[in-house]
């Protein structure tokens, strides 16, 4: 029973780690991904396909005639 409580919560924390650690398209490049492709959404929401190796990350970015910069609404691994 303990080991299934301190199992859990090492994966509650590193789950919390992760959280924090958002992952942005500025961030991937940082990280050397290269951007592989491009795409639109039905919405107009435009994406950019990242690779390194065998790793993929689909970005979506948005922008509006207010804001500063153009910003990473969200990127998620592709499997």
């Amino acid at each position: 029973m303990a080991a299934a409580l301190t199992s859990t919560a090492s994966a509650g924390a590193a789950f919390a780690q992760a959280a924090a650690e958002k992952v942005t398209l500025s961030s991937l490049l940082a990280k050397d991904y290269a951007i592989a492709g491009a795409i639109s959404t039905a919405s107009n929401l435009p994406g950019l396909f990242l690779r390194k190796g065998s790793s993929l990350y689909l970005c979506f970015i948005a922008e509006t005639k207010q804001s500063a910069t153009v910003a990473t609404q969200y990127c998620k691994p592709v499997e």
